[in-house]
């Protein structure tokens, strides 16, 4: 079994914070505007399938992977995989593949604090009242114009670290833990008002046959991709993050059941995303988009017509905050973690060094959203040809990084940590279950993370 938890070392109160934070890390703003738009546009509930099947054959199996290494290492991503090296008698080099995480979660602090700048902002002028009779041309102005204005994005920018600052550096317990029992919460009863309203008002009857009625018909070779992507990133694999939260892990928390539960809960609050959105889509005859521009351009149509609607939209942007900070929170955690670590420092001064280094770094995000829209500083190399510092980021964080990250975790626990302490830490005691567990973390998920790489590349 894993080592006992030091008197000093933190760790959860109880399962409950624990997926709490994990779900709410997973939770992301794509949960609220991606994933039901990619849902509806293959398929419907057939896409549904799809991305359960994918979640629980190749999400499942790498979240365990995680979670495993990090209780059993007691450490950061790096430091948990050198620990588990050293006890399997293998190079302590894959320590490598921990610090290629933090890396990558590092960048992508940087840029997502950016993204929910924006939810704040946008929660004020909801609430303030400047979406009341906003037509389609105004609201496309109104977010260019917050993207050309980089004081504004800044402040906002500020804002957000220093609310992951406030949280991150009363630790475990007194900070994550805390913050997401009220966050993660909140985020579902926001969720509920929205889904009631949204079907009252809007046209559910659309939204039905739009998410859950089964297409086959629409179901390609790009759908199962697509699904496989939406499932692989949604979960939050490759980050750092989870060998971090699996660290604070008690013994006696089961980590396959809490991972199941945390592919569930993290779908579930997609699915009500969809519920949310989409009646007053349909119901205002609005455009049908993905990205930014649904939750930026296209819904503040539907609350600038709708009665109420500075209150609405108002709990609309609020939920966008509560999914993107717990994110943030939960990112910056696996970065402070290796910081502290690493140099030596205590837990404020860690959180303050990572947060001033990923808002320095998300300056340059800001820039290139405005001023700075038409400088591609890697075009001579055709991977990153016309893509702007943000989307440079973007692509290399996640479309390549996460996944030569987690390509390399899945084949270090399938093929060079030792196999009974795969068996103690997980806990799987069935044979036949742990020969599958096996199976998918040595041969499926390195084989397929590595053509989801592949066809990156080609794309």
């Amino acid at each position: 079994m894993s080592p006992a938890l030091s008197k000093n070392q933190e760790q959860w109160s109880s399962s409950y914070g624990f997926l709490l934070a994990s779900v709410g890390f997973a939770v992301g703003m794509g949960n609220i505007w991606r994933f039901p738009f990619v849902t509806g546009q293959n398929g419907g509930s057939a896409f549904l399938i799809i991305y359960l099947a994918c979640a629980l054959l190749i999400g499942l199996p790498l979240l365990i992977t995680e979670l495993t290494i990090g209780r059993r290492g007691r450490s950061s991503a790096p430091g948990s995989i050198i620990k588990v090296a050293e006890e399997s008698h293998a190079s302590k080099s894959w320590g490598k593949v921990g610090s290629l995480g933090v890396f990558c979660a590092f960048i992508i602090l940087s840029y997502y604090s950016v993204i929910s700048g924006w939810t704040l902002d946008y929660f004020f002028r909801a609430a303030s009242g400047s979406l009341e009779g906003i037509d389609a041309k105004r609201s496309i102005e109104m977010f260019s114009s917050l993207n050309n204005n980089p004081w504004r994005l800044l402040f906002w920018n500020t804002v957000i670290y220093l609310l992951v600052f406030l949280v991150v550096r009363k630790g475990v317990q007194a900070g994550i833990e805390r913050a997401v029992k009220i966050l993660m919460p909140a985020l579902f009863v926001i969720l509920v008002i929205m889904m009631l309203y949204s079907s009252l008002t809007g046209d559910l009857k659309s939204t039905i046959r739009f998410l859950l009625e089964p297409d086959f018909s629409k179901v390609t070779y790009t759908t199962v991709m697509q699904a496989m992507g939406q499932a692989f990133f949604s979960i939050g694999i490759g980050w750092g993050t989870l060998i971090v939260f699996g660290s604070y892990l008690p013994n006696e928390f089961s980590i396959p059941r809490s991972s199941v539960t945390l592919i569930f809960a993290d779908t579930l609050v997609a699915i009500l995303a969809g519920f949310a959105i989409f009646p007053l889509v349909f119901g205002y005859g609005l455009e049908i988009n993905s990205g930014a521009g649904l939750a930026f351009e296209t819904l503040p149509l539907a609350f600038g017509q709708m009665p109420a609607g500075n209150i609405f939209g108002a709990l609309f942007f609020l939920l966008l905050i509560t999914a993107s900070l717990s994110s943030c929170i939960g990112i910056a955690e696996s970065v402070v973690s290796w910081v502290k670590e690493k140099m030596g420092l205590e837990r404020t001064k860690g959180i303050l060094l990572t947060a001033f280094a990923a808002w320095s770094l998300g300056f340059l995000s800001i820039m290139s959203l405005g001023s700075w829209s038409d400088f591609y500083p890697l075009d001579f190399i055709s991977l990153f040809e016309g893509k702007t510092i943000f989307d440079t980021l973007d692509f290399m964080a996640a479309n390549v990084l996460l996944l030569i990250g987690s390509m390399l975790l899945s084949v270090f626990l399938g093929w060079f940590a030792s196999e009974q302490l795969i068996y103690d830490e997980t806990g799987i005691k069935k044979a036949s279950h742990f020969k599958l567990f096996q199976t998918m973390v040595r041969f499926v998920a390195p084989i397929v993370l590595f053509v989801i790489l592949i066809m990156a590349f080609a794309e």
